[in-house]
């Protein structure tokens, strides 16, 4: 029997790991072929190469971002073959299972939650006596068209799964997607908005199993490996176990991901991280959500923040690990104002990344059985977003949505870092006053809409701060320069500002480094760069502060002044060396 596993991933780079284990447990008695796609690649396209593989059956792995697009999938392959067996699993059908059914037609059988076992013996039943009662977890219809439902199994034993990883079909693409490990399964918290929550208690895979897997996986050219298990740092011995296996034996290039939970994360394991850990080698997503305890309350999340500050703190000190912290508007009870108090609670600790979510009223949380406590409107269709709720009006959301569109481009990508530093400690009332206010200039003039180019960043900030008649815009566009030359890996042709030196000015600045190198310091010194080069390699541009001043104590001393950018071309690096003009 021809069985194909498929999935419609978000990006080419992700992996899809359940397919996997349904590949691994279902051999040998069935040799199941993997195929994946994107939620972006055509429908006409996916379907022309699933319906030449001649499938008897076709399983799909949904989720809230490509369940959409499967169904289209599947509808298609009906109507072209409509003797091809369809089956649906993973988290956005294990939850109003009864509803797809009724709604699709086209689906033939639903997987309902742990789907190993479940997969193969439907398998078995469908090549065999298609007795379907005998299948436990499983929705399909009797020959009269009903929906039936078995009642699902115990729990696996994770210890018996055999391996996802070790697929030679792989081997090619494991140095360029990320790759997924999971070394847990279950949460023990009871967060409303998560469906990590209703499965109760965690299990784990075997730890030794789990480490020859990941020496394959790096010996095979996996440079990305994310472990997916919900909160990696439950219990302390393992966690410290696994990094330090991950740090005596991982391969050059490697860098781990997790998702841990902040505030439970003991100070002694983070010093140990912070001094036996290679820099770059871990980094850690941590969902802090809300810092409003009485929203915390209702959506059952403990979490103690003034702990998970130190966490986050004494991590970012450390300068090993990367930080990506999670926010979600839309909570209840958490308003405009009280949403405000949260973005600039979780901002002060100056996270690599912060991401701005909304929330998804997924299919089996608790948030979205009480959706009428809140009186929440949200999307029908995934990925099912809230629009309003009780306290927090569309108008609102829509504002937040202009904060979050300018956080991606101005702080989570790294372009002005310095600048943003400036603006959100000297010039506005609050890090989240800063990103609502440009984020609305920004939408009104719908940059949302159109794309970008790294100066149109640049000219867009300096244009709003224009708007505004913001003081000491001269030590702004100083140290928007600053960024801008600092992240160029070459002389730009044309940079978002118009020079200041006239050519004149230009060419005696350049005779007074020449005839004194020593004005620049002794790393420009020890350069010992020609005429030639100087002309060819470097860019002058004055100021009106003294920038190494303000890069060392964060003091601004006003009076003229230049930096001088060198783009190295034998080393692929820019350097910056700020002076003082002379008279």
């Amino acid at each position: 029997m021809n069985v194909i596993c498929s999935t419609l991933n978000a990006k080419f780079i992700h992996t899809n790991l359940a397919i996997r284990y349904l590949k691994a447990y279902a051999a040998p008695e069935f040799n199941i072929q993997i195929k994946e796609y994107t939620i972006k690649d055509p429908v006409m396209n996916i379907v022309s190469e699933l319906y030449q593989a001649k499938p008897a059956v076709i399983g799909f792995s949904c989720y809230i971002w490509n369940i959409e697009e499967t169904l289209k999938v599947v509808n298609m392959l009906k109507k072209v073959d409509p003797s091809i067996i369809i089956v649906l699993g993973g988290p956005e059908v294990t939850y109003d299972t009864m509803v797809w059914m009724e709604e699709h037609p086209d689906v033939d059988y639903i997987v309902i939650g742990e789907g190993e076992l479940t997969f193969k013996q439907l398998l078995t039943e469908i090549e065999t006596d298609n007795n379907y009662r005998n299948v436990h977890g499983i929705a399909y219809r009797d020959p009269d068209g009903h929906v039936i439902m078995t009642p699902q199994m115990n729990k696996l034993d994770l210890k018996e799964l055999p391996s996802p990883y070790r697929f030679p079909e792989d081997i090619p693409t494991l140095g360029k997607r990320v790759t997924y490990i999971e070394t847990s399964r279950g949460c023990p918290f009871s967060c409303q908005f998560c469906l990590s929550s209703i499965e109760v208690g965690v299990r784990y895979f075997d730890r030794e199993k789990i480490k020859a897997d990941i020496r394959y996986l790096m010996e095979n050219g996996a440079k990305t490996i994310k472990f997916v298990d919900r909160t990696f740092n439950i219990s302390r011995s393992y966690a410290m176990e696994m990094f330090r296996f991950l740090i005596d034996e991982h391969l050059p290039g490697t860098v781990f991901q997790f998702e841990i939970t902040a505030d439970i994360m003991r100070p002694e394991v983070i010093e140990f991280l912070n001094q036996e850990a290679p820099k770059g080698l871990f980094r850690f997503e941590i969902g802090v959500q809300s810092t409003n305890d009485f929203t915390n309350e209702l959506v059952m999340r403990k979490q103690n923040f003034a702990k998970l500050t130190r966490t986050v703190t004494m991590v970012k000190e450390g300068g090993k690990i990367d930080q990506h912290l999670d926010l979600i508007a839309g909570l209840p009870e958490e308003d405009y104002s009280s949403f405000r108090k949260t973005f600039n609670d979780v901002f002060e600790m100056r996270p690599e990344e912060l991401q701005l979510g909304f929330l998804k009223m997924l299919r089996g949380t608790g948030v979205r059985l009480r959706a009428a406590d809140q009186q929440y409107v949200y999307m029908d269709h995934s990925p099912y977003e809230i629009l309003s709720n009780n306290v927090l009006s569309f108008d609102d959301i829509v504002r937040i949505k202009q904060v979050e569109d300018v956080l991606e481009k101005y702080w989570n990508d790294h372009r002005m870092d310095y600048t943003v530093e400036y603006l959100v400690t000297n010039v506005f009332p609050s890090p989240f006053d800063f990103f609502q206010e440009f984020g609305s200039y920004w939408d009104e003039r719908g940059w949302s809409r159109i794309g970008h180019q790294l100066e149109d960043l640049f000219r867009r900030l300096f244009s709003f701060l224009e708007q505004k008649s913001v003081e000491n815009l001269d030590v702004i566009e100083g140290l928007m320069k600053y960024d801008y030359l600092k992240n160029h890996k070459y002389k730009p042709r044309k940079p978002w500002w118009e020079t200041g030196f006239d050519k004149t000015k230009r060419t005696q600045l350049y005779k007074q480094i020449i005839e004194n190198p020593d004005l620049l310091g002794q790393e420009f010194n020890e350069l010992k760069l020609d005429e030639k080069e100087l002309f060819k390699h470097t860019m002058l541009e004055e100021l009106s502060f003294d920038l190494s001043k303000f890069l060392i104590t964060g003091e601004i001393k006003s009076h003229p002044a230049c930096l001088l950018g060198y783009f190295d071309p034998l080393n692929n690096r820019t350097l910056i060396f700020p002076f003082t003009v002379k008279k």
